[in-house]
């Protein structure tokens, strides 16, 4: 069995045992320890095997893969995590304002409010990548019909008189 696959299945049989408050408690100190590591060092690329930085970190090789999975999504070239073994060398070349962003997206305070940020992006570029979530959150209703205008079903009569029709 693959590690990803392995990483999956533990997620959920703790989850399952243990339950979900559990489960997060564990992965995010795992998580947050390790990207306090990266975060000193941010414009370096964080090289490491997962069974090497899962007995630093105290834990396990699959909450090592999870990180990685987590991080996949914010490095310029993701990795393909489906064929990483627990001894396969990584190196993480992470877009650090997209990790930020990522972390918003994701709630992860734990993450976003670790201090380092702060030397890394400036308040004024975190304020901006906020923006730049929220904005995305928004739906905006462009072609906004008016009472009088044709019902965009089709049924040829005025929206106030078919699917605008107050009760």
């Amino acid at each position: 069995m693959n590690l990803y696959k392995s990483w999956n299945d533990m997620v959920v049989d703790y989850v399952k045992t243990k339950g979900e408050k559990a489960f997060w408690e564990e992965y995010s100190k795992v998580e947050g320890g390790i990207y306090r590591k990266i975060l000193d060092n941010p414009y370096e690329k964080f090289t490491y095997r997962i069974s090497d930085l899962a007995k630093e970190m105290k834990t396990t090789d699959e909450f090592v893969m999870g990180f990685t999975d987590g991080v996949n999504d914010s490095l310029n070239t993701q990795l393909d995590l489906e064929n990483i073994g627990a001894d396969d060398e990584i190196t993480l070349d992470i877009n650090l304002e997209k990790l930020y962003y990522n972390m918003l997206d994701a709630k992860a305070d734990y993450l976003y409010e670790i201090p380092a940020w702060e030397n890394i992006l400036t308040e004024e570029k975190r304020e901006e990548i906020q923006k730049e979530l929220k904005d995305s959150r928004t739906v905006r209703n462009e072609n906004k019909i008016g009472r009088n205008d044709p019902c965009p079903c089709g049924s040829g009569k005025k929206y106030k008189k078919c699917c605008g029709k107050v009760s």
